[in-house]
This record gives C-alpha cells, sequence and structure tokens, in this order.
C-alpha cells in the first residue's frame, strides 16, 4: 500500500479510533488513540505532543538536570509527525490502525533540531541516511531473551517483586517439551507478531524457568529498530492476555543468566544483491569494508557503552561467565566476545553485536552500532586486534567494557568520538538522563545493604 492507499482504507475503515506511538529515550513507547479526523486533520499540519516525554524518567520523575524541556521551559507542546509508512493494525485490538511517529520534522515540515538531538528514531534515520549517502544498504535484525511469569502488574507490587512464579519451572533451554504447556500462548507469539509486521524467524526456550528467545527476521536497518521497538511492547501485550508479565530486564536475578538483545548488521549494495561484508578470496570470507565496520566499532565502543548498556541494571549482565562479553574483541562463531562473525554463506554472512542487551532502546542500540561501523569505513581503519580464540573473558588485550553506569556515562559525555558520531546535542540530553538514573541509583537502600549490615555491623 502507498501512502494514499493507507489514507484511504482509514477513511473507509469501520473504526474511529488510531492508536500512534514513539519511543521516549528508554524505548518506552508513549503514545495516544485519537479520532480518525484529527488523524486526517494532523497529515497537513502535525501534532502537538506534551514534550515532558523528553523530560522524565520511565518512571514519570522529572529530570533536576535537563536541558531540553522542564519547568525552566513550562514543558510546552513539541510537533510530532506520524510515518504513514510504518501503518499497521493491532491483532489484539480489533485490528485498530497503528502508525510510529517521531520528532523529525516540525509542524511547518521542515528539520527540527529540537527533535533530532531527543528522539531516537529521529538519530537513527539521520545516521541511515549517511549510510545511504555513502552508497550503502543497512540489513539489521535484533533478537531478545526475556523471562515470563503467572503474575500481573498487581501481584508484582503486592509481592514486591519476590518470590514471583516462573510461565514454567527449570532449567530448559531449546526445549520442545515447555512450549507445549503453553501452547495457545506460544502460537499467538509467532501469529499476532507476524498480523502486526513484526515477523519472527525463530522463537524458543532459553535455559532458564520460563524464559524464551526471540530472532526478528532482517530488514532495512530503520524497520529493523522499528519492529524491534514494537516487539517488545507487543510481546508484554499479547502475555497479559494470557495471564503472564514478561521483563526484558537484563539481569532480574542474580543466579539466573541474563537476557541479551543481540544486534545483527551487514551492509549490501543499493541494490541488495552483494553483500558488501562477504569476500571468498579474504581470510574468514571477511571483505575489507567488513573489516573498517568492525574496527570502528571495536574503537567506538567504550565510548558509547551506554548505548548498548542504558541501566543500572545493565551491568549486571555484563560480568564474566555469563553469556555477555566483558572485553573488546572479536572472534569468528564465538560467543565469549563482543562481536561475533557469522560468515558461512554470503546471504547470512553478519556480524553479531553482543553488548547489547535486552533492555536497550532498540533505535539508540541500532544507531550506536551502525554509526559506530560507518565510522570505521571513514576512517579507514584496520581491524588490528587479533581474533579471540577460546575463552574471550581472559582476552584483555584491548581492553575490557565500563562496569557501571556511572563510568559508562562520564566517558561517553566526554567523549569527542560520541559528539561526532551523534552530534553534541543528543550526546548531551542522553548522558544526562544516564547521569539522572545512576543518582537515582545511589539515594536507594538495597535489600543486600540491610542483609549484611543491619545488625552485624
Amino acid at each position: 500500500m502507498n501512502h494514499q492507499d493507507i489514507i484511504d482504507f482509514i477513511i473507509q475503515s469501520d473504526s474511529p479510533k488510531i492508536k500512534y506511538a514513539f519511543t521516549d529515550i528508554d524505548g518506552v513507547l508513549r503514545g495516544k488513540i485519537i479520532h480518525r479526523q484529527k488523524f486526517l486533520d494532523g497529515l497537513t499540519d502535525g501534532f502537538g505532543f506534551c514534550d515532558v516525554v523528553w523530560g522524565w524518567d520511565s518512571t514519570d520523575t522529572p529530570y533536576d538536570n535537563g536541558r531540553t524541556t522542564g519547568w525552566h521551559s513550562g514543558y510546552p507542546d513539541a510537533p510530532v509527525r506520524l510515518d504513514i509508512s510504518t501503518f499497521r493494525q493491532l491483532p489484539w485490538e480489533d485490528n485498530m490502525p497503528f502508525f510510529l511517529a517521531d520528532f523529525s520534522l516540525g509542524l511547518d515540515g521542515q528539520p527540527n533540531a529540537y527533535g533530532l538531538a531527543a528522539c531516537p528514531r529521529s538519530l537513527l534515520k539521520r545516521i541511515a541516511s549517511q549510510c545511504q549517502q555513502m552508497g550503502f544498504h543497512a540489513e539489521f535484525a535484533q533478537e531478545f531473551e526475556w523471562f515470563n511469569f503467572r503474575e500481573t502488574p498487581q501481584s508484582l507490587q503486592q509481592k514486591n517483586f519476590q518470590q514471583l512464579e516462573p510461565l514454567t519451572p527449570g532449567m530448559f533451554g531449546y526445549s520442545i517439551l515447555r512450549p507445549s504447556l503453553e501452547s495457545t500462548f506460544n502460537h499467538d507469539l509467532f501469529d499476532l507478531l507476524a498480523q502486526f509486521d513484526v515477523p519472527l524467524e525463530g522463537l524458543h526456550t532459553e535455559t532458564g524457568p520460563g524464559v524464551y528467545e526471540a530472532a526478528i527476521m532482517h530488514d532495512e536497518v530503520v524497520r529493523a529498530a522499528d519492529k524491534a521497538a514494537l516487539f517488545k511492547t507487543a510481546v508484554k501485550e499479547i502475555a497479559y492476555r494470557h495471564g503472564v508479565v514478561a521483563t526484558f530486564m537484563a539481569k532480574w536475578n542474580a543466579e539466573l543468566p541474563g537476557c541479551s538483545g543481540h544486534v545483527h548488521q551487514s551492509l549490501w549494495n543499493p541494490e541488495q544483491t552483494k553483500n558488501l561484508f562477504y569476500d571468498p578470496a579474504k581470510p574468514n570470507n571477511m571483505s575489507e569494508l567488513m573489516c573498517q565496520f568492525m574496527a570502528g566499532q571495536l574503537y567506538c565502543l567504550p565510548h558509547i557503552t551506554p548505548m548498548f548498556a542504558p541501566t543500572i541494571n545493565s551491568y549486571k549482565r555484563l560480568v564474566e561467565g555469563a553469556w555477555a562479553p566483558t572485553t573488546i574483541t572479536w572472534s569468528v562463531d564465538n560467543r565469549t566476545t563482543a562481536l561475533r562473525v557469522l560468515n558461512h554463506r554470503e546471504a547470512y554472512t553478519r556480524v553479531e553485536h553482543r553488548v547489547s542487551g535486552s533492555d536497550t532502546n532498540p533505535y539508540l542500540a541500532i544507531a550506536a552500532s551502525l554509526a559506530s561501523g560507518l565510522y570505521g569505513i571513514r576512517h579507514k581503519l584496520t581491524l588490528d586486534i587479533p581474533a579471540s580464540v577460546g575463552n574471550g573473558y581472559a582476552d584483555k588485550r584491548n581492553g575490557i567494557l565500563p562496569t557501571n553506569l556511572d563510568e559508562a556515562t562520564k566517558a561517553m559525555a566526554n567523549s569527542p568520538i560520541a559528539a561526532e558520531l551523534f552530534g553534541t546535542e543528543f550526546v548531551d540530553h542522553f548522558t544526562r538522563t544516564r547521569d539522572w538514573e545512576w543518582r537515582q541509583y545511589l539515594r536507594q537502600v538495597s535489600d543486600w545493604e540491610l542483609k549484611r549490615y543491619f545488625e552485624i555491623i
């Protein structure tokens, strides 16, 4: 369907309602249901949306250090535009029409610096445009692991997030048996996501009680990020309808594996007929372009880690022996390194960025992957770091990743590399939000502290 076909469909639809949404800086979908007439009017004039969405955190608590908006500005409306090409229908809500939006344009249709600085989707669109101008088609996909619990939002609060009932018991990765216990839920995930235009390549259990993994079909980079962002909320909405709560925390339990959000990536010619990462004449079938791309990612990684690990909890996953990387390393088909090369066939040759957790904002993780890879190509970096063999956790020749959000945020805030990749306005806004997150954490007293110190000290 072209744009006019979509508009005609909305006009002729029996439903007077349209839902639209965008992700905030944390990757949380924010949006509204609007009347069909408001939708049609907004195609010309755009919409106003309270800019507090760029001035508060995931709990709706206003930042005390924001510049983009705040009490000092009075939280005015900001211009939001629907992207008509993202049209899909919500199969679990009577096929209500749905659109993604962003803040790339002002109400006059001209580029808006405010939106470009704060809006994750706008940032990715800008980097994707740079990629196209360099003569590449970027093909990406994200995969996610997440835990499922037989709980409700109310029971989570009543139990204080303790003694939760997993969907299924025990450690049973790649199980054929366990999904049969919840076959309706499993089939709904696969089928409803496909109807929502977020088709899955695969769905299976991972090791851990009630944990699943899904790989989303690859697509052009912005559409891939759209699908990844929608996937997380769609899974939660489908789960609700089965009496299940899904969590994409990076590490919900210290004794269990964490949850990844690996980013798969490749560059193709504009016609999409040749994978530019594949060269059978080179070692490991890795083209010079692929090596430059990976060199850029490894070089930039310490400067932009919060894009892949944005929460306090992210760094509980990035520990040795937890199926997540801790070192600045690469390998061929080795799951202990930051970058993993998959190179058996041209059609599937790609780089898997394994630092990203399931708690990431897909637009930011994918933007960081692409921007840092393009940095390596623009600067013609060489992949001087030898491939890790065996245990990547022990390979510290090129350094280690930051160990907490404070360390990672300070590195990014002061990095000219980050400013070159994303612009000073975005870096300032994003790192201020991460600094706020760290300071909220410092104010808390944990159960661990109480158990360790309350009586004995």
